[in-house]
């Protein structure tokens, strides 16, 4: 260390050089720091074709050397993996959204414009046939109909008086006044009959909640309860519009409900609607089938998630039509 400056450039002075105990062990470690650094230049000056060797060599000799057994077991986990896609074939299905609806559904509304004046019953609640679900206000069709009722006597009476007179221009003319009476008093009553809102059938009521309408004007025509049968029911199945063509008329399917997702309900296809709906930012087909054997607790409104069967094909295929399919569409985009 204490060699002169020019000794260190003229290879002709052959100087001996020598190093104490510590300057030999600070070279050692600036060896081992320095070393691993040369190590990592020279691996990332390697051109792709040798890396390219070597990452094949690395890998060849985990998969086939005596050690590495975790690689072993994911290289041959995944080489059967892609042989079963490639080769197996597996039950291809389509699955989408299902809902619940009654076979037939039956709308109360409101006969006449008039005021609410009582209600028993709400969405949720069972009916028997004829249960009275809502009553309206009948204090104005009362009065109208007593009205009725005196006028009618009254032409009667006149009718007498003009019959024991023989006076047939009043007879006419009273009998004519009998006939409005009576025909008036005959839609009031049938009113008084319609002010009672009852149910058509046995069934459940899907829609309809007048609680807080007590003694509001209702108008003509107004749906006040929509009311489903318990024990016929029909499966809407929202099929993507990129799953529509697989689709035929009786293929069968099983639904899962979201209350009831330990069992599974067997259904057929029935109905294939040709126009799609757009909601919640997607498009698909209305498919209507009939359930199999529905469970005694099933009821309209409730949804879930279908599938329907549609043939034996691929694993690979099953697996990947759908980011195929995007692909497809996406170049075709974007190509000119």
């Amino acid at each position: 260390s204490g060699a002169p400056h020019s000794a260190i450039q003229c290879p002709e002075n052959r100087v001996r050089y020598t190093f104490d105990s510590g300057t030999q062990e600070l070279l050692v470690a600036l060896g081992r720091l320095v070393g691993p650094l040369f190590a990592l230049q020279r691996r990332e000056a390697r051109g792709l074709p040798k890396r390219t060797l070597d990452a094949a060599r690395a890998g060849g000799v985990a998969l086939f050397g005596p050690r590495h057994p975790g690689a072993k077991l994911i290289a041959l986990a995944l080489a059967g993996l892609v042989v079963l896609s490639v080769f197996a074939e597996d039950t291809y299905r389509v699955s989408a959204k299902t809902v619940i609806e009654g076979a037939v559904q039956r709308a109360a509304v409101n006969p006449f414009d008039g005021h609410l004046l009582q209600v028993s019953a709400r969405a949720g609640d069972e009916v028997r046939q004829g249960q009275v679900l809502a009553r309206l206000d009948d204090r104005d069709l009362r009065l109208e109909q007593q009205r009725l009722v005196s006028e009618r006597e009254q032409a009667l009476r006149r009718t007498r008086q003009a019959l024991a007179a023989q006076d047939r221009s009043a007879m006419t003319v009273l009998a004519a006044q009998v006939s409005q009476a009576e025909a008036q008093l005959a839609l009031v009553e049938q009113r008084l009959e319609r002010t009672a809102i009852v149910a058509p059938f046995d069934g459940i009521v899907v829609s309809g909640d007048l609680s807080n309408l007590l003694g509001a004007p209702l108008e003509l025509g107004r749906v006040l309860f929509q009311i489903a049968p318990l024990d016929a029911y029909r499966v809407i199945v929202e099929v993507d519009e990129r799953d529509i063509a697989e689709l035929r008329l009786g293929q069968p399917g099983e639904l899962v409900l979201s209350s009831l997702a330990g069992q599974w309900m067997r259904f057929t296809v029935r109905r294939i609607t040709p126009v799609s709906t757009q909601q919640e930012g997607r498009n698909f087909f209305r498919v209507e089938a009939t359930l199999e054997d529905p469970s005694p607790r099933v009821r309209p409104g409730m949804e879930g998630t279908g599938k329907i069967t549609i043939d034996q094909r691929r694993v690979i295929w099953i697996w990947t039509h759908s980011l195929v399919d995007w692909l497809r569409a996406f170049v075709w985009k974007w190509v000119p």
